[in-house]
């Protein structure tokens, strides 16, 4: 319920969160898209810690309709989320599916941009940073960009030096990142994000 997922948020920021990204849940725990729980949610926190970078989740993993994905983005006031997920493209999980048509992520940055909320770009290998420069190139999303980079996925790019050492060579030089590590590859991807002077995501949903 928002509560919890709002009082989690305020124990991460006593040690030291400068960003949060939110999946918000209804009353079944079931995930949802509801602008109105994403809406309590970020009121609620922003009570507390109206500093704190709040992003919300335009996933494709349980919805893909873009009037769903993109509910959130339409929030107002103390309410507007300040990041929402960008996945550039398809990918497969181990049990589902997240579907990110070309049309969808394209809809998604033009009304984040028309909205004035930053994308958090998710990548999952180096293709999806290209298709990013792509969308960046287009103008449809504006630099410096943030990349929030994800390893260990199974159908994607693998928690190893080789394979970070390449994905992030790919990355804009001007764009501030993340390293993230699926399962139990977190604190590694997490220790070598800081040894080479990015910032860490945990507590992966």
């Amino acid at each position: 319920e928002p509560n919890e997922i709002i009082e989690d948020v305020l124990r991460c920021c006593e040690i030291g969160i400068t960003m949060v990204h939110l999946h918000a849940r209804d009353k079944e725990g079931v995930p949802t898209y509801d602008p109105e729980i994403y809406g309590e949610i970020l009121s609620g926190i922003r009570k507390y810690q109206p500093d704190l970078i709040c992003g919300v989740s335009l996933s494709g993993r349980n919805f893909n309709e873009f009037e769903k994905r993109s509910a959130a983005l339409n929030l107002t006031g103390n309410s507007k989320p300040d990041t929402g997920s960008l996945t550039t493209s398809s990918l497969n999980f181990n049990l589902q599916e997240s579907i990110n048509s070309p049309e969808m992520v394209k809809k998604l940055s033009a009304i984040m941009q028309e909205k004035r909320i930053l994308p958090e770009i998710e990548v999952f290998d180096s293709g999806m940073i290209n298709y990013a420069k792509y969308l960046i190139k287009k103008g449809l999303i504006k630099g410096p960009c943030y990349f929030n980079v994800l390893f260990g996925s199974i159908a994607n790019a693998q928690a190893n030096i080789l394979e970070v050492a390449m994905t992030k060579s790919q990355l804009p030089l001007d764009s501030y990142w993340s390293f993230a590590g699926i399962g139990r590859t977190q604190l590694q991807m997490n220790t070598l994000s800081i040894v080479l002077g990015g910032g860490v995501r945990v507590g992966l949903e």
